[in-house]
């Protein structure tokens, strides 16, 4: 029986099941989400339903359930009766968010240089290339999306699947406040050179010093957000 024969009776080739598109909803959501995390609906603002409706081009029934979702992120607030806002950046509530984060992803480091693939690895390397040249040609937004990329693939070379939940879960809820520090002068480069040092413990598979190194990065970023919270004109600008 020659190959091709082989590969007839092996039977019918399955069909690739098609994922079904992004509703409404999920479309606003993702919109949303990215308006608030980079700064085009600031905290605390009024969040008007004609007016959002419009704007994304959908009727009020998605944009609600939209705002349900991004409440349930904390990036909303929902009020009885009242239109919703941006949720406000809370200093408290942001220094316990950063704690959690800073024990998460440390502990998550020093189980990766242990445990991280070759090709991990290799993902790393090239994340660590693209966010030093897109942090010297001034894209801020591009390089957060890589950052982001690059945290949950520290934490998921952890190879930790509730770990990489509980991280996820946790990372939604700081997007915009990460994003706010990187726009503090001089932190931007100090992150991408925090990245790199990183990057090289996880290469010697020296987890204590990726877990310190990763303690220290999540501390400064919080500590930046922090200073930036108690002043009120740095917020609403943020």
């Amino acid at each position: 029986m020659s190959v091709d024969d082989e590969a007839l009776d092996a039977g019918p080739i399955p069909r690739r099941r098609r994922t079904p598109p992004p509703s409404l909803a999920e479309m606003a959501v993702d919109r949303l989400r990215g308006m608030i995390i980079y700064g085009d609906l600031a905290p605390s603002a009024r969040l008007i339903e004609p007016e959002l409706s419009e704007r994304l081009g959908i009727s009020r029934t998605p944009l609600r359930e939209a705002l349900k979702l991004l409440a349930a992120e904390g990036l909303v607030m929902l009020r009885p009766n009242r239109n919703a806002i941006v949720a406000p950046l809370d200093a408290a509530e942001l220094t316990h968010l950063f704690e959690a984060e800073g024990c998460i992803e440390s502990f998550a480091a020093r189980l990766a240089a242990e445990r991280m693939t070759a090709a991990d690895l290799r993902r790393l390397r090239g994340f660590q290339g693209r966010i030093e040249a897109l942090q010297g040609a001034g894209a801020l937004e591009e390089y957060f999306d890589i950052n982001q990329k690059i945290h949950r693939l520290i934490v998921s070379s952890a190879k930790n699947p509730a770990l990489a939940e509980a991280h996820d879960r946790l990372l939604g809820r700081l997007a915009r406040a990460r994003y706010f520090a990187l726009g503090a002068q001089g932190r931007w480069r100090e992150s991408v050179l925090e990245h790199r040092e990183i990057l090289t413990a996880l290469e010697s598979r020296d987890g204590d010093t990726a877990q310190r190194l990763f303690v220290q990065h999540v501390g400064r970023t919080g500590e930046v957000v922090a200073a930036a919270c108690a002043s009120p004109r740095a917020v609403r600008a943020g």
